[in-house]
């Protein structure tokens, strides 16, 4: 039986999105979660208990630690600092000790799991190509999954000094990607907050025997997370944004 793993970042407290993903990508065998689990959206600690029910491997994320007051927010904006404040007093005594033990960084097999980048797996952004490149040499796998910018790329390491960005299709469903021999950077874009002007969650599923990843947006009510939102007193900022994936 071919076994294939659900790759998914920024979950962001976006329950109603993440249980989208969940039935959309059923059969896979296990979660590979890149961080960010909470922030932003109106049910922490039910994300975090949904994902502790599968078999998942998760990284931590710098709204995850700002959660547990283990990161400095002074370099958030006002509304990412009254969310996490609020995240911070939600959380369950089980489930802040849960990202409290959460890894920077993972490897499975072939893959590095991390959030922000190999170099900096908390808080650094791969946003662009020359960003990319002086990554490539922070890890050491084929393969480095990362999350944090909410929008999908991957980036391929064509040489030690090169890499260039091959963009996904826009709103194109089920792409199938094939990793070949060279070094990849790829990130399976956000699932509870997206930013690449679609508001529909984004994931990946993995196939590691055919060496294939299958990018896929799957659509959620964003309206029942907005009235969640709005009934936890979130900035409406934060409530508007979903609605237009930015």
């Amino acid at each position: 039986m071919r076994v294939r793993y659900l790759v998914v970042s920024d979950i962001h407290s976006n329950l109603v999105a993440f249980e989208a993903v969940l039935n959309d990508a059923s059969p896979f065998e296990a979660v590979w979660c890149l961080g960010d689990v909470v922030g932003y959206g109106p049910q922490p600690n039910e994300c975090i208990e949904r994902l502790r029910a599968l078999p998942f491997q998760c990284v931590a994320g710098n709204h995850d630690w700002a959660s547990i007051s283990k990161l400095d927010t002074s370099d958030f904006n006002p509304d990412a600092v009254q969310a996490a404040l609020w995240t911070r007093d939600q959380l369950t005594r089980d489930n802040w000790k849960f990202i409290q033990e959460l890894p920077e960084k993972l490897v499975e097999g072939d893959f590095t799991l991390v959030h922000g980048s190999p170099r900096h797996p908390i808080w650094e952004y791969i946003t662009h190509p020359g960003v990319a490149a002086q990554n490539f040499s922070c890890f050491d796998t084929a393969y480095c999954f990362f999350g944090h910018t909410h929008e999908p790329a991957v980036y391929l390491s064509l040489n030690e000094q090169d890499s260039e960005r091959e963009e996904l299709p826009e709103l194109v469903q089920r792409t199938t990607i094939h990793l070949d021999r060279h070094r990849w950077l790829i990130n399976p874009g956000g699932v509870g907050q997206p930013r690449d002007r679609d508001p529909r969650a984004s994931y990946m599923l993995l196939d590691p025997q055919a060496r294939t990843l299958e990018y896929r947006r799957v659509e959620y009510p964003v309206e029942e997370t907005q009235r969640l939102m709005r009934a936890a007193g979130l900035p409406p900022r934060l409530v508007e944004r979903l609605e237009y994936g930015w």
